[in-house]
């Protein structure tokens, strides 16, 4: 493994390259670019699970952190615009097809949890990936549309950034919201508790414990930055412009993140001759993030669903 740099226009953008097995710089290899689900980074399950088994099944991996986030450069800190993550893949490829051991016309693309909404979106421009794949994908301008649920949900989310824009342009203090608790046991407290709190419980677990805990995987983002992301649509003109060959994992467990419906929106609009669900019993969102129960059968057909099409 490797770890590398490319730049999203001004910002350094940090990145993991894992090889296959007895890697050979004179030869050419389909690479794949992997990207992390939100608040989290390369070193977590996008890369040291999918990434590093991704490359021992023989591609070249290229698993990077978000612009703004984890490693990489870029201020004001932990800024989740939708627009800069899209682009951030943009760079990847960039970046992938200067490298002369990887083979620029069998490049593909795979994501988790939001960052599998952005895969969906940066697939829809980016024609150098050749294949699409995605774990527990999430839509993420759906859910913060959603919100708390109520009609006027996105308005008022959409107003709560304005003023805290106001306040940062007046040289107030930044705001960092979480998307989750600060610990497992404050999640009980809060009545954060599965069946119906599934996902923000098992986020909470994965993320707050030895499990799954890494110092730039912070589940941190800048308030005011989120109003692009309010206003992006994973799914817009997906029927138009969503063509390459698609694999789409996740458990049958639904939590309140939508993964599960996400991957039936996706689908069904999804202008793709090639495309495929998969459904895993007893798998919830989180399981898909390192669980071998859960990792081990998404593996079984992401491997030759990539090796097929790239």
């Amino acid at each position: 493994m490797e770890t590398v740099s490319f730049k999203n226009k001004h910002v350094d953008v940090a990145a993991d390259l894992y090889f296959p097995p007895d890697f050979d710089p004179a030869r050419k290899y389909p690479a794949i670019v992997s990207a992390h689900p939100v608040g989290s980074c390369k070193e977590q399950t996008s890369g040291t699970v999918y990434g590093k088994a991704f490359a021992e099944a023989g591609f070249v991996v290229l698993a990077f952190d978000a612009a703004f986030q984890a490693a990489s450069s870029g201020e004001p800190r932990q800024l989740e615009d939708a627009t800069w993550r899209v682009e951030d893949f943009r760079c990847a490829a960039d970046h992938l097809v200067t490298l002369d051991y990887v083979d620029e016309d069998r490049i593909g693309v795979f994501g988790m949890c939001a960052g599998g909404g952005y895969t969906w979106a940066a697939a829809m421009t980016e024609r150098r990936f050749k294949a699409v794949a995605t774990v527990t994908g999430v839509n993420l301008g759906r859910l913060l549309r959603q919100g708390d649920m109520s009609p006027d949900a996105a308005i008022k989310t959409l107003e709560a950034i304005a003023q805290q824009r106001t306040i940062e342009a007046r040289g107030g203090e930044q705001r960092l919201d979480s998307s989750l608790p600060p610990s497992v046991e404050k999640a009980k407290e809060l009545g954060l508790v599965p069946p119906l709190h599934i996902d923000v419980a098992e986020a909470t677990e994965y993320y707050k414990t030895p499990r799954g805990a890494h110092p730039h995987g912070t589940n941190l983002w800048s308030f005011s930055s989120l109003a692009p992301t309010v206003w992006f649509d994973a799914y817009h003109l997906a029927d138009k412009l969503l063509t390459q060959p698609l694999l789409l994992v996740v458990g049958n467990k639904p939590g309140e993140f939508g993964a599960y419906r996400d991957a039936y929106t996706v689908f069904d609009l999804a202008a793709s001759k090639d495309k495929e669900i998969l459904v895993i019993p007893d798998v919830s969102h989180y399981d898909l993030y390192d669980q071998p129960e859960a990792v081990g059968p998404a593996l079984e057909a992401l491997i030759p669903f990539f090796k097929k099409h790239l």
